[in-house]
């Protein structure tokens, strides 16, 4: 895989490296901060982008200077075939890096797939340790499925980041048993402030459960807790507890501290590009694409649009032609 190809960045000098691709937009859990009970109205299946068009804008990005895809969904697992899709994205030059978000419940299965083609860091959802309290949030009664899969992706050693959604009422019980884990395992353990992406708005007048609060959660129970070197364009602040085996991360995806340095786009399952998760989509690619547009002319849309970026999350909050409602399994978080 070549690594010479030109680096495109965006208007802030921030440079456009990563590709969060939504394969699907159904999911087999319901939950409550992510979609509204009774679900979403899921779009024909001729109005989601086909493998084939996937295919083509990774290829055209790649030449860009997109080297990270993450396979994202809703949950990417209930697409039929995705590992041979995921074959043929390995193959495109200039892709150096292919991850997955899932929810765990169907994952399991392909594990020796996923080794095979090169997945080697599989970001696990995954909000309590409690079986009821994950029936409480998720809808589903699918937690011991999930809990095997975690420790199957460890033992056939993967990368394991648990991303965990702090909910005031729901699993703030659930932190400490959640970076525990860490203590025995080679896992890290990201916790999230809740985002309004849930097709219904905010849930609360104020959100409580800031980076701050859950950072003095975490340093009370682990009074050593030492701050380490974050990784380029990180979005997650990243702790360690000395001497466990795994690290603890806290995503500030509310309060949007970590917009400075985010190198990362992403495309919805239905092809529309979001250069921030909180625009509300700056290009329809799956149309683009349908009207016959050649590949240097849809090279010259996507530079447009980096071009035109916003500085931060509130920017592109603002700029928004209609208030958040959408829920986050219909843009690929």
């Amino acid at each position: 895989m070549s690594d010479t190809r030109p680096q495109l960045f965006d208007n802030h000098g921030r440079p456009i490296q990563y590709l969060r691709l939504a394969v699907t937009d159904r999911c087999n859990l319901r939950c409550f901060y992510c979609m509204p009970e009774e679900g979403i109205a899921y779009l024909p299946k001729k109005q989601l982008l086909t493998y084939e068009e996937m295919l083509r804008i990774s290829s055209v990005l790649a030449e860009l200077g997109v080297r990270k895809v993450r396979i994202t969904g809703g949950e990417p697992f209930v697409r039929h075939d995705l590992t041979a899709f995921l074959r043929e994205l390995s193959g495109i030059n200039g892709i150096s890096e292919i991850a997955i978000t899932t929810n765990g419940v169907l994952t399991g299965a392909y594990l020796a797939d996923l080794k095979a083609i090169g997945v080697r860091t599989v970001n696990l959802s995954l909000d309590t340790l409690d079986r009821e309290r994950f029936r409480a949030i998720t809808r589903r009664d699918e937690f011991l499925k999930v809990q095997k899969c975690l420790y199957d992706l460890l033992d056939a050693g993967f990368e394991v980041k648990i991303n965990t959604v702090v909910m005031e009422g729901r699993n703030t019980e659930d932190i400490l048993p959640l970076a525990r884990l860490t203590q025995q395992y080679p896992v890290s353990v990201r916790f999230i402030e809740e985002m309004p992406f849930n097709g219904e708005g905010s849930h609360y007048p104020v959100l409580n459960w800031t980076y701050p609060r859950i950072l003095q959660e975490l340093k009370e129970a682990f009074p050593g807790l030492q701050k380490v070197v974050d990784p380029a364009n990180s979005t997650a602040y990243h702790y360690q507890v000395p001497g466990f085996a795994g690290h603890l991360g806290i995503i500030a995806a509310f309060t949007r501290t970590f917009c400075g340095t985010c190198n990362r786009i992403r495309l919805t399952a239905q092809g529309v590009l979001k250069t921030c998760l909180y625009d509300d989509g700056v290009l329809n690619v799956r149309d683009l694409l349908r009207s016959g547009i050649s590949d240097q002319a849809l090279r010259q849309e996507f530079v447009h649009a980096f071009r035109h970026r916003p500085k931060d999350g509130f920017e592109a909050e603002r700029n928004r032609h209609s208030l958040i409602t959408e829920s986050m399994t219909t843009i690929g978080g």
